[in-house]
């Protein structure tokens, strides 16, 4: 088990939807994940003034490769949403 200590918030997502996508895209790529929120953002659905931000945490080892991920930007040509053809 990792210590909890050595979590780092890698980014802030708006809402927890988001989060999850993003989480799912860090596990995808092999790196451990955490999400931190609080209850009534997530319950009422909405951000204001921090309510419903939600923080990805990363292994502090992580950090700056999960927010490189996160940051990739893909042009269509590289998404192969049909298989080959």
């Amino acid at each position: 088990m990792m210590d909890p200590e050595s979590w780092s918030v890698a980014v802030t997502a708006s809402g927890l939807t988001a989060a999850q996508v993003m989480a799912g895209r860090l596990e995808a790529e092999g790196i451990p994940v955490r999400l931190r929120y609080d209850v009534a953002g997530s319950l009422y659905g909405v951000t204001i003034n921090g309510l419903g931000a939600v923080r990805i945490l990363v292994p502090e080892e992580y950090v700056e490769q999960a927010r490189q991920i996160l940051n990739r930007t893909y042009a269509e040509r590289d998404l192969d949403w049909q298989g080959e053809e």
